[in-house]
């Protein structure tokens, strides 16, 4: 059988391809990898479509035996990596072959690492995506109902005995370092009229710290609180990256898996970039918030989805 088994899945390990698209209307999230810049090198060293699925890994701690030779990448945070005790870089595709056990340490920098499979993982599509998201019961293997990764799970995986590729790596200069204080442009778009002058100086003058409350749904920030003219608005539809301001006056930034309607002021939404960056942000990392231009945002965006063909 092509397939790796799961002998720990660490805290938490889910299936991820690019999420669902236009499912919004319907009260789902869009789901997806948490940081899109690792997991599209992870599909590219291998020569996988960008949107083959991949295991999104947080924080390591976590094991695969390998039931048939195949190849395989690792990208993401800095976690010490071994294939039968013989250590292993990072950013990099590489052969394992049937009987062969992989396992990731605790991440040593960053938080998420994305191990893809030469043909992708084999999953089957709802709603025209196999993301998985939990709170929605949606996505993963077969007959899961969306469950993360579980010790004794077999993922299937399109992989042809005969396929073989040489070992690629990323290029040095495509490969982020994880620092502990991040820059995070933010469009000021939203309730942003409804905080005044005096806090928006606040807001970009003052540093804040990612709480141990952080998920797939949302980060939660610490710091010097903010209160906006409003403490509540009618429910309205809610970007991936948008920060609100509930009544505690603590930030948090909407991820991934946020829900699909919120009632809280917004004083803007965190750039595409800078939710790649947020992806690996670790409890007690730095965050220091700067005006994006739209323009500029955009440009880069747009080079970054045309590299990966997107």
């Amino acid at each position: 059988m092509n397939a790796l088994q799961v002998l720990s899945p660490g805290v938490l390990s889910l299936i991820q391809d690019l999420g669902r698209q236009g499912v919004g209307h319907l009260g789902l999230s869009g789901g997806g990898p948490a940081d899109l810049h690792a997991f599209c090198w992870a599909n590219r060293l291998l020569g996988n479509p960008t949107n083959a699925a991949a295991i999104e890994i947080t924080l390591g701690q976590v094991s695969f035996k390998a039931q048939c030779d195949v190849m395989l990448s690792l990208t993401g945070a800095d976690m010490p990596a071994s294939i039968d005790g013989m250590n292993l870089g990072n950013w990099r595709s590489f052969e394992m072959k049937k009987g062969q056990v992989l396992k990731l340490g605790y991440a040593r920098k960053g938080l998420r690492s994305y191990l893809a499979v030469q043909g992708g993982v084999d999953a089957p599509s709802v709603y025209g995506s196999c993301a998985t998201v939990v709170r929605n019961q949606l996505g993963g293997l077969a007959d899961s109902q969306g469950r993360a990764l579980q010790k004794g799970d077999s993922i299937p995986i399109n992989n042809s005995p005969e396929s073989t590729l040489e070992p690629q790596f990323v290029p040095p200069r495509f490969i982020p370092n994880y620092p502990q204080d991040v820059q995070i442009g933010v469009f000021e778009t939203y309730q942003h009229d409804a905080f005044t002058q005096t806090q928006k100086r606040e807001f970009y003058s003052n540093a804040y710290t990612v709480s141990d409350k952080l998920d797939r749904m949302g980060i939660r920030l610490q710091g010097n609180a903010i209160y906006p003219a409003s403490d509540g608005i009618i429910s309205e539809g809610i970007a991936p990256g948008s920060i609100q301001f509930p009544s505690n006056g603590q930030p948090i930034i909407l991820a991934s898996d946020r829900q699909t309607l919120g009632g809280y002021p917004k004083i803007g939404c965190v750039s595409k970039i800078g939710l790649m960056r947020l992806a690996q942000a670790r409890p007690g990392t730095t965050l220091h918030f700067y005006p994006a231009d739209i323009e500029e945002e955009t440009t880069k965006y747009c080079e970054f989805l045309r590299f990966f063909g997107i």
